[in-house]
């Protein structure tokens, strides 16, 4: 890949291996889901964002350690070459940037075949800032970044695609898609990073609607972690850096558990991809896999069409299915 960091080789020349076959009956969901029910997952190959710590490098050894091929796509480089270093497995590092057009059209054009895309990498609770494009920060990084490194790797995706949200949407009273990138109101890091997860949800939920109605078999997963003591919680730069994180670790699970809901989508054969996964105990801050709740705004379909009409005009991405 021009510009990336790799351990081997990034190429893949091959056709994707064919999705394995089915689980039990019944288990799907079960409450007591655990990744040991992966089945294996030799010759398939992943993409996962932001996979240089917290829950990107969980999944990364995880999935590796069934037998797939892990390209941890990151902006840090370096850490992530690190993690990948004690990581036993097929590992590969790549350099993307989701604040810079410029980045992801790099990493999408030298990208081979591969089976599955898990937009995970995100930033949360950032003061004022813009990306390199000019988007507001956490919306510009969490969903456009994904939107159009999505748009643009589609046609390599052999499988599926698991978009990360949060339990952070229930906190979105509205979604103002006139102007999320607020230059026209107050901005309020809470609210904006509320508002960039609810757009990962409903991004996920489109995307596997208009999946569908193309009669394509791939499939789009929207997932959420819960609250996870990741340093995700410790990069506010305020005064909550020092605080926020011990609290969560009270309230939520640890970010081996946390991962549970992005590897339940983005492996298990017949996991339905109109389900939100996510924990099921205490609000959904901890606990085993299942359906989980989300916001009646969430599941606006006029709303998840204007944000897919927003987002195709920002990042310049037509989808073509």
């Amino acid at each position: 890949m021009a510009n990336a960091i790799v351990t081997r080789p990034l190429a893949m020349h091959r056709q994707p291996r064919p999705l394995p076959g089915a689980i039990a009956p019944g288990s799907v969901g079960a409450m007591a889901w655990k990744p040991t029910e992966i089945p294996d997952q030799s010759g398939r190959t992943f993409v996962v964002t932001g996979a240089n710590g917290g829950l990107g490098s969980v999944t990364t050894e995880v999935l590796a350690a069934k037998g797939a091929t892990v390209i941890m796509a990151c902006r840090n480089t370096t850490t992530a070459q690190e993690i990948a270093a004690r990581i036993d497995g097929d590992v590969r590092v790549a350099e993307l940037d989701l604040s810079d057009s410029t980045s992801i059209r790099k990493f999408a054009d030298d990208c081979d075949a591969f089976d599955v895309l898990i937009n995970n990498a995100g930033v949360m609770n950032l003061p004022f800032s813009r990306t390199k494009d000019g988007f507001e920060a956490q919306w510009g990084i969490n969903h456009l970044g994904h939107f159009a490194l999505t748009g643009l790797l589609l046609d390599r995706i052999a499988d599926r695609v698991v978009t990360l949200a949060s339990i952070a949407h229930l906190m979105a009273p509205k979604l103002r898609v006139d102007d999320l990138d607020y230059e026209h109101r107050r901005y309020l890091r809470g609210l904006a990073y509320a508002q960039a997860k609810l757009c990962n949800l409903m991004f996920a939920r489109e995307l596997q609607r208009r999946l569908s109605d193309s009669g394509s078999a791939k499939r789009s997963y929207a997932v959420h972690p819960g609250a996870a003591a990741t340093d995700l919680f410790a990069h506010t730069e305020t005064p909550l850096d020092y605080v926020t994180k011990p609290f969560i670790r009270l309230v939520g699970h640890p970010p081996a558990m946390a991962a549970h809901s992005t590897l339940f989508a983005a492996t298990m054969p017949d996991a339905d991809p109109d389900v939100y996964w996510g924990p099921t105990r205490f609000f959904g801050t901890q606990g085993p896999v299942g359906k989980s709740s989300s916001t009646r705004l969430s599941k606006n379909k006029r709303l998840w069409e204007q944000l897919w009409a927003q987002s195709e005009q920002r990042t310049r991405v037509t989808y073509r299915f």
